[in-house]
């Protein structure tokens, strides 16, 4: 299980994949496994669609992870699940030797009514790993936040978040990406404070356009440090110098928070294996 990866006194390096939505791409992604998988990543993760509408194809991949020899993490979102249709995916999971799950909240899909939304079983995440703690045996991770959700009043109404699924059951957290390593070492030091002990990953996400990082800091709301505008000013009319730019700053990124002993790296791929090579190259 992936908890007792962090246990062995070194960096736990991950990865990220999702699905792709179109049917006739799928099977692509198998290949970004196979080559993510060469890199010998202590696990990878995938991701589970709004409201489980790709659950399908999150199971398929998991398991196809799993039979290379890496400890797969499955993203799980709560937001559409009642308590039987977890229960039934748990089952499916575990009949595929997957042990590991990332439990979300998720978004509310766009379909979803309100009566919906408002009676559905779980209504955040901790709620969700409280109950499978007590009907399963699977690692827990969840996700943490270095400049708070965005929907939390505060950062410290945050922390109360994340300690309360720290108590519910987490064994581990992976945190939202960011661009200044500041921002995580906060996180680390209140999470500190407040009694959470469980080992959190750095998540990083190698920036290569400009369109791409106005669209993730759009849905994330991830704060621009100055020394990654000035990046975009410099390089972001050119893709490549932009791409290779991207790149760059993610290494040293990362080689600041292992110059700071984090407990994880989690590389947030976007299914471009060849980034994940690049970087992991640079910084193992």
């Amino acid at each position: 299980m992936i908890k007792d990866l962090y246990s062995k006194d070194k960096t736990v390096f991950s990865f990220e994949t999702f699905p792709p939505k179109k049917d006739d791409e799928f099977p692509q992604i198998y290949s970004v496994i196979d080559e993510l998988a060469d890199l010998k990543p202590d696990f990878i993760s995938v991701t589970f669609g709004a409201g489980g509408s790709n659950s399908k194809k999150n199971l398929e991949v998991a398991s196809y992870i799993q039979k290379k020899g890496i400890e797969a993490l499955a993203h799980l979102t709560s937001v559409g699940l009642q308590k039987d249709a977890l229960d039934d995916y748990c089952e499916k999971l575990s009949a595929e030797n997957v042990h590991n799950i990332l439990a979300l909240r998720g978004d509310r899909p766009k379909a979803m009514s309100d009566e919906q939304y408002d009676s559905r079983s779980f209504h955040y995440a901790n709620e969700m790993i409280e109950y499978l703690k007590e009907t399963t045996s699977f690692c827990f991770g969840a996700a943490c936040y270095p400049e708070k959700h965005f929907e939390a009043p505060t950062m410290h109404d945050d922390l109360l978040r994340m300690r309360g699924k720290a108590r519910a059951g987490a064994d581990f957290f992976i945190s939202q990406l960011f661009l200044d390593n500041d921002k995580f070492y906060y996180l680390q030091e209140q999470a500190d404070l407040m009694g959470i002990d469980a080992p959190i990953s750095a998540g990083i996400m190698p920036f290569t356009s400009a369109k791409q990082l106005g669209t993730s800091i759009t849905l994330t709301g991830t704060s621009i440090p100055k020394a990654f505008s000035d990046v975009v000013a410099k390089y972001g009319d050119s893709p490549e110098d932009m791409k290779k730019a991207g790149i760059d700053y993610a290494i040293r990124q990362i080689q600041d928070l292992l110059s700071h002993h984090v407990a994880g790296i989690h590389l947030y791929t976007m299914n471009h294996p060849e980034r994940g090579k690049e970087i992991f190259d640079a910084v193992r």
